[in-house]
């Protein structure tokens, strides 16, 4: 909690529904749209896991290791858990960790887990696939993304469209999933491909892999996005991250 709703003032507020000054959906409504912190260079927000059940993550490219640890700093006094910060490099892991700020570092996705809570039950089945090898630090990031928040994940690396039969050698695993991602650089044929096998969601992830002609991972792009498989989505290149919190949406959903 930030300080516009420590203990005391949340208090007053659950107060103020007792003696019938608010409805539950005024308070409710307040809590939404507040609080957060000002440090300057960063606005952290504080309640995002109540608008949207998860809370804030950290794109640490661009931000010093001292930007990033105080933010990381700000959300501890605030009881923040499994924060996930995204494209770090090693030497503000160090950093951080320096700062007695407990962190799980990933160097090949270069993701790090700070104030790590290691009791978390792991719910349905999102599959993370990937067209090779070289793919692998944005699965990672989809696949660390999809545990972090609470999914039970499963890799299937390196069954891409070169090689078919190891795709189609681990198929009771894909028609099981509730969700797959499908990430792939070249040409980026593998969504494809899965997308005409299962039933479930498939959310697409080109990956800037690939020779001159792929274009830092622009051709797999187009051609996920030309798709003629049904129930597939795409993300943006090399975007590991959103996949993997777009699928624990989809496998997190009541009913499905």
């Amino acid at each position: 909690m930030s300080n516009i709703t420590a203990k005391d003032d949340i208090l007053k507020l659950l107060y103020r529904i007792k003696t019938g000054e608010l409805t539950p959906e005024q308070a409710l409504g307040q809590l939404r749209t507040e609080p957060f912190s000002d440090l300057g260079y960063a606005k952290v927000d504080h309640h995002r896991s109540l608008r949207q059940g998860v809370g804030e993550v950290i794109y640490g490219r661009g931000k010093t290791p001292e930007q990033v640890t105080g933010i990381l700093s700000d959300m501890n006094k605030n009881n923040a858990r499994n924060i996930l910060v995204t494209r770090i490099s090693q030497e503000t892991a160090d950093f951080i960790t320096s700062k007695n700020i407990p962190l799980i570092y990933h160097p090949i996705p270069q993701l790090g887990i700070a104030l790590p809570c290691q009791e978390q039950q792991r719910v349905g089945n999102i599959v993370i696939a990937s067209g090779g090898t070289s793919d692998m630090a944005v699965c990672e990031e989809a696949a660390l993304t999809a545990e972090t928040l609470g999914n039970q994940v499963t890799r299937l690396y390196d069954v891409g469209v070169a090689g078919l039969h190891r795709l189609l050698s681990k198929l009771e695993i894909l028609t099981e999933a509730r969700v797959i991602v499908a990430i792939a650089g070249m040409e980026g044929a593998l969504p494809s491909v899965i997308g005409g096998l299962v039933s479930c969601p498939v959310i697409a992830v080109p990956t800037s892999v690939g020779y001159g002609a792929n274009f830092g991972g622009l051709s797999a792009l187009l051609c996920m996005l030309n798709s003629c498989a049904a129930g597939l989505s795409v993300v943006n290149i090399d975007n590991g991250f959103g996949a993997g919190f777009l699928a624990s949406r989809i496998n997190q959903m009541k009913g499905l």
